[in-house]
């Protein structure tokens, strides 16, 4: 499987700030917000990632992530001239994709949880086996404001409501979403909304028609966290920050997930953390490494 970070837009909600820098460059307490659904894709497993974002901004995402050869995984960039909806990712990204099944993370989004990284790998294989799609909903107290799964009384996905008024369901479906190999084909069909745009809503509603689309609940234990606005922002920065200085553990610390998964070796951590300098992040990958290195002892 493939992966595809859906980096662009003009994140004008955080504007001024994102009039000189991209939305997903911004800080989340100690990294860049694009560390955050990077982890996510490197966690289920997904090793050829596409970030998509716009002609502006790609330099300073090829600054700052390279060719992802340091976490053993291979990063490629597209651009987004404009922003016409989530879907065209997958016109944008047909070629990178060549018909492989792929899972598509918007760059604004956070995901955190106890046992998250089985769970993204269990659906990973459930498209391999199966194909179709598989969703994430999560339960929120203004569902009106997204996407909405409705399940029947066994959890089964029934439909998916866009922005409703009175919503039949609190399960927000989150901006990750699992396809098979026919994502860009399906994108390719679709017409574009009132508001102009291709809709991610009309091609899970695809997979949803030929009854091909499954809904993860992804439950108390998981935390998802949109960045799109100031209030949302620093409430994602102060979450990271408890959690991490309660735990003394690091989210979205993309050396310590490349290492866990075998991508590359405590060697290399040390050696990225020393080309840090003396930073906290540099600090906290050195006993990563160290760790790991007393563990094979």
């Amino acid at each position: 499987m493939k992966g595809i970070v859906l980096a662009g837009g003009a994140g004008s909600r955080l504007h001024p700030i994102t009039q000189a820098v991209s939305k997903q460059l911004l800080p989340v307490y100690d990294k860049p917000m694009v560390y955050y659904p990077l982890s996510v894709l490197m966690l289920a497993g997904i090793r050829e990632i596409l970030l998509i974002t716009t002609p502006h901004d790609r330099p300073q995402f090829e600054r700052l992530l390279g060719d992802g050869g340091q976490w053993g995984c291979e990063i490629e960039y597209a651009e987004q001239p404009s922003p016409d909806g989530l879907a065209q990712a997958f016109l944008i990204g047909a070629e990178f994709l060549d018909g492989q099944p792929s899972a598509l993370v918007l760059g604004d989004n956070i995901f955190y949880g106890h046992g998250l990284g089985g769970e993204l790998q269990q659906s990973v294989a459930r498209i391999d086996e199966a194909g179709g799609c598989v969703l994430f909903g999560y339960r929120v107290a203004d569902p009106e404001r997204y996407g909405v799964a409705v399940i029947d009384a066994d959890g089964v996905l029934v439909d998916i409501e866009e922005k409703p008024e009175k919503p039949r369901s609190n399960l927000a479906i989150t901006g990750l979403y699992f396809y098979d190999g026919r994502a860009s084909e399906f994108a390719a069909g679709l017409r574009p909304s009132p508001r102009g745009e291709l809709e991610i809503t009309d091609l899970n509603r695809r997979y949803l028609a030929e009854g091909t689309a499954e809904l993860v609940d992804l439950g108390r234990g998981t935390a998802w966290l949109d960045t799109g606005t100031h209030e949302s922002l620093l409430d994602a920065a102060h979450f990271v920050q408890v959690l991490q200085n309660r735990q003394g553990i690091a989210i979205a610390c993309l050396e310590e997930v490349a290492l866990h998964r075998g991508y590359i070796d405590a060697d290399r951590v040390l050696e990225i953390a020393d080309g840090m300098g003396r930073s906290t992040y540099a600090d906290y990958l050195r006993k990563v490494a160290d760790a790991h290195l007393g563990g094979e002892s």
